[in-house]
Parts: C-alpha cells; sequence; structure tokens
C-alpha cells in the first residue's frame, strides 16, 4: 500500500510536466498568430505595451497569492531594468515591427535561431562555457538552415530582408539578455517569481513611456485584434513564463528548453492553416536544419535531465523567451 501511494504523485508529475511542455509549446507557437492579428489593428508598440500589460497582471497575481515581495536593493533594480529591456521590450517590439511585412511562420522560424545565438555569444562572453566540435558544427549546421530559410541562392528573392532582420534581431537579444542576466542577477537571494514580476513591470513601464511618443490612439478597439494581444499578454508571457519556470524546477533545464524546438513548427502550422500564410519548400526543410543545429549547440558531455543541481543553477537566471 506504501508503495503505491508513493508511486502515485510520481506518475502524475510525470504526466503533468509533460502536459504542461505541451500546452507551453501551444502558446509559444500561436503567439505569433496573436502577434500577426493584433498588427492588423494596432501599432507593433500597441500590441507590446498591451501584452505586457496584460502578463505583468498574471504574475502580479501569481505573486499575490504566493505572498512574495518585489526585491530590494538599488542595483537590483537596475540590473532588472536591462533585463526587462532585453529580455522583453525590446525583442517583443521586434517581433511586432517584423511582422507587419513578414509571416508569422517565419517569424517564429526566427526565434528558433536564438540557441545559435547564445551558443555564439557564450564562446566570447563566458570564459565557462568551453566550445566542443558537436557544439561548434550545430553552430555551422543552424546558420546554413538560417540562409536556406531566407532562401540565400535566391538572392532573398520574395523575402523581406528588413522584416526578418528584425525578427533575427529579436532572437539575438534573447540570449545577450540572458548572458547579461547571468552575470549580475544570478547569486540573487530573490525568488525568480518576484525577479520576473520586477523585470516585467519594468519593461512595462518602459513601453509606456514609447508607445505615445511614436504612436496616436487607436481609432477603435476591433474585439479579434484586442483578444488576440490579450492572449498574447495572458498566455504567451504571464502564463507562460511561470509555466516554464516550473518546468525547469520539476525537469531540468536541459528538457524544459527542448520546447524551442516545437514552437517553430506549431507556428508555421498556426500560420498556414488559420492565416493561408504560403508556405515554400526551402522554409521547413531550412527550420528543420535550424532545430538541428540548435539541439547540437546545447549538448554538453554528461548532461543530465531532471537532476536538482542543473535546476538549482537554472533557478538563479532570470530567463525568458516569446
Amino acid at each position: 500500500m506504501s508503495s503505491s501511494v508513493a508511486s502515485s504523485p510520481a506518475a502524475r508529475r510525470a504526466f503533468d510536466w509533460r502536459l504542461r511542455f505541451g500546452l507551453l509549446s501551444l502558446v509559444w507557437g500561436f503567439s505569433f498568430l496573436f502577434m500577426k492579428v493584433g498588427t492588423e489593428s494596432f501599432a507593433p508598440f500597441q500590441v507590446t505595451l498591451g501584452r505586457l500589460v496584460f502578463g505583468t497582471a498574471v504574475v502580479a497575481v501569481a505573486m499575490a497569492v504566493k505572498r512574495e515581495r518585489l526585491p530590494r536593493g538599488t542595483w537590483t533594480w537596475v540590473h532588472l531594468t536591462v533585463a526587462g529591456f532585453l529580455l522583453n521590450a525590446l525583442p517583443f517590439s521586434l517581433f511586432a515591427f517584423s511582422e507587419l511585412t513578414i509571416p508569422s511562420s517565419l517569424a517564429g522560424i526566427c526565434n528558433a535561431t536564438s540557441p545559435l545565438w547564445g551558443m555564439a555569444l557564450s564562446l566570447i562572453a563566458l570564459s565557462e562555457d568551453r566550445p566542443t566540435r558537436r557544439r561548434v558544427a550545430g553552430l555551422g549546421i543552424g546558420f546554413l538552415g538560417v540562409l536556406t530559410v531566407l532562401g540565400v541562392w535566391q538572392g532573398f528573392h520574395g523575402l523581406d530582408v528588413t522584416g526578418t532582420a528584425l525578427a533575427l534581431l529579436a532572437s539575438l537579444s534573447y540570449p545577450v539578455g540572458w548572458i547579461y542576466v547571468r552575470r549580475t542577477l544570478a547569486g540573487s537571494s530573490h525568488s525568480h517569481l518576484s525577479l520576473t514580476g520586477a523585470q516585467l513591470g519594468l519593461a512595462t513601464a518602459q513601453l509606456a513611456v514609447v508607445t505615445p511618443l511614436f504612436t496616436s490612439m487607436p481609432g477603435g478597439f476591433p474585439v479579434v485584434p484586442l483578444l488576440a494581444v490579450a492572449a498574447l499578454g495572458i498566455l504567451g508571457t504571464g502564463l507562460a513564463f511561470l509555466i516554464q519556470y516550473d518546468l525547469v524546477a520539476e525537469v531540468g533545464p536541459t528538457t524544459a528548453q527542448m520546447v524551442t524546438y516545437f514552437t517553430p513548427v506549431i507556428a508555421t502550422a498556426a500560420g498556414v492553416a488559420l492565416l493561408g500564410e504560403s508556405l515554400s519548400w526551402s522554409t521547413p526543410v531550412g527550420a528543420a536544419i535550424v532545430l538541428a543545429g540548435a539541439a547540437l549547440t546545447q549538448a554538453r558531455p554528461g548532461a543530465t535531465t531532471g537532476t536538482a543541481e542543473p535546476a538549482r543553477r537554472t533557478r538563479k537566471r532570470d530567463k525568458a523567451t516569446t
């Protein structure tokens, strides 16, 4: 009897994390569709501001339920201000602007290059993160995939270079932010929920200042685009952040970050099926190559998943994605 009682919670946990993993993949995959629908009626900065307002509200409720307090310390808030810009305000805005001219499916695929940028930057910025032949090979394969997606042999014919460049810059912003957080907030005694709440609040404040300077009040608030922005914030930011950190704590960062490989697949399927976006052969083929390269860059000798030590290290980092 005691053995069955002991095994039951473990079985429930195994089912629960897989369910949450799938939910996170869906939420982040559909985020690019939500952005596309939102930008049909609202300016990109307005979409980003709405996303941050709704997302911050979700995390604030979670903090209130768990009775979490905002972090203290001047330098902690300075670092969180930079983190909020690099991990939220900047990439969210860049993706929103990019989707004015490129399909949501392409934006989702560009997002998958984030591990490649992270690998390249870590070789420079993180001396403890030593390269291996496999990871360097993954970097080369991944960028070959990027060139395939872009159709470089055609001279980028039919591709909006500006929109694609903005999406790639957005994906670059994430690892820059992660490295900054790792260097400045890794030793913080505050919980990840507290740090995330403050970071999102600061990013919201940044967009609240910028948005009125570059946009005018919308002429109306159409229901579908408004719901898309609300879903983008509530699901794609607030709920996604809570699920992501919960997954890292339960199964470890290696398993949790594999959601990155499902996001572009869902984003592409949603864009083609629901928005009628066109898809050439080079897009899915290039995306597959990108994901293969990204997987290799994340490979580490002797790495294990679900251990306490990786989860403990990762909980010290304030990490966020689309």
